[in-house]
């Protein structure tokens, strides 16, 4: 018998080497995403890290992290308390950026073209994680500029607890964040608006939300309930409107508490016991704005565990693939509670919920909360995704009620807008005082 010469060996490993990438199927469609979020340094920037180079540095080891582990897109906080991680005409840059508000990076960069660029380079979506309605994270202990909108219209605020909130019932609030949203998607290559459950805030015990001079000015007819739901209800169709205005390729996505409402309040409730909820707290009627098509997906956070006692993670993902209204649906996933309690700590509880969901063809993915869990590979699951349940490559879900990208050049400037370097100056000198 011919023995193979060295050649010939190499040839065939070559050979069976190829045909194995070749015939390596692609997962179905599958969006898989991680929320990076900025406000008080949770994720990125680490806190303290001011160097331009650092930061980004950081900000690739993130994303390559996230692209080995099978992630196909990241949500990112660019605007986590009105102010901004890009040059704004109308916003300041944040205190998580620079460490002081209204201080531009030094030396010069624009933190969002260059995330979007390495996130598009990667092959991954860009989802524009904004916060509409805080404005001040913590009274007296928040950097704030001098040129902040709370500084330029203080009328436009209410403070609980310890911070301050743009008033949802204003007309002049609602225009205000909607330009500064309609600026984002004009000027970048973002490929969604995305906002979390923060609309109303969660309910202090003993404290009412100070709007009751709001509600009388309004006449309305509404009762309060019902009127604060319709505030938020305008913001959401007008957002809805001027994204598409400007690129109607650009998706608009929210990513509420997991319980819409509870049953014992409304026959179309899920079955939990949740102490607040979306519709009677927030006052966020999701469901609406799935029925009234003005969001493209929704991603309810169920980040407790399977068979939890007031929130079970399958009786939400099951009420949630219901009542998608068409629209697709994403999981929030909690990674960020690894360890916390028993079930937890058990290594089957990811991949069991990762399993669940893919059972429903309603559901198009998952996004996990937050990106820094995955830095220490919590119970082993880095190498789950990786090696396992996400292994093979996915496509993103179509939205075929959008038109495609038109791949057009993005229209983000080179240059900072009009005026920046006055108001950047402004605060250089005012050393963004709290």
């Amino acid at each position: 018998m011919k023995i193979p010469n060295r050649s010939s060996i190499l040839l065939m490993l070559l050979i069976a080497l190829t045909s194995h990438l070749i015939a390596q199927p692609v997962s179905k469609p599958e969006f898989r995403g991680v929320w990076i979020a900025s406000v008080d340094n949770i994720d990125w920037p680490i806190k303290g890290m001011v160097n331009p180079d650092s930061q980004r540095t950081e900000f690739v080891r993130q994303l390559d992290m996230h692209k080995n582990n099978g992630m196909n897109a990241v949500i990112v906080q660019v605007r986590p308390a009105a102010d901004a991680f890009y040059p704004s005409p109308f916003e300041p840059w944040s205190q998580w950026l620079t460490g002081v508000q209204g201080q531009p990076p030094s030396p010069y960069y624009d933190p969002l073209q260059f995330m979007i660029a390495e996130t598009h380079k990667r092959g991954m979506e860009f989802h524009a994680w904004c916060n509409p309605y805080r404005a001040d994270f913590k009274i007296g202990a928040s950097s704030i500029a001098p040129n902040h909108v709370t500084k330029i219209h203080p009328e436009w605020f209410l403070e609980y607890g310890d911070k301050k909130y743009f008033d949802p019932a204003s007309k002049q609030v609602q225009k205000f964040v909607v330009k500064v949203i309609a600026d984002i998607v004009h000027r970048y290559d973002v490929d969604a608006i995305h906002m979390d459950d923060y609309f109303y805030p969660y309910r202090i015990a003993g404290k009412e939300f100070p709007d009751d001079e709001a509600y009388k000015r309004s006449k309305t007819k509404l009762s309060k309930d019902d009127w604060r739901r319709s505030n938020v209800d305008t913001i959401i169709r007008m957002l809805s409107v001027q994204i598409k205005k400007q690129k109607p390729w650009v998706q608009f996505g929210i990513s509420p508490f997991s319980v819409w409402r509870n049953k014992d309040k409304d026959p179309n409730g899920s079955d939990s016991k949740a102490g607040q909820t979306n519709y009677d707290d927030l006052y966020a009627d999701i469901l609406l704005w799935l029925k009234e098509k003005w969001i493209d997906y929704v991603a309810p956070q169920l980040y407790l565990e399977i068979g939890h006692d007031k929130i079970d993670y399958s009786k939400m993902l099951e009420w949630w693939s219901k009542n998608s209204y068409g629209r697709n649906l994403y999981i929030g996933m909690g990674i960020y509670r690894a360890g916390t309690n028993e079930a937890w700590k058990d290594p089957n509880q990811l991949p069991n919920q990762i399993k669940l969901l893919r059972q429903y063809p309603n559901v198009q993915g998952s996004i996990y909360f937050s990106s820094k869990s995955f830095n220490k590979n919590p119970n082993g699951w880095c190498d789950s995704l990786r090696n396992n349940y996400y292994s093979m490559p996915a496509m993103l879900p179509v939205l075929d009620w959008l038109p495609k990208n038109p791949g057009q050049t993005s229209s983000i400037s080179s240059s900072p807008p009009k005026n920046l370097h006055i108001r950047e100056n402004q605060a250089e000198n005012g050393k963004g005082q709290k």
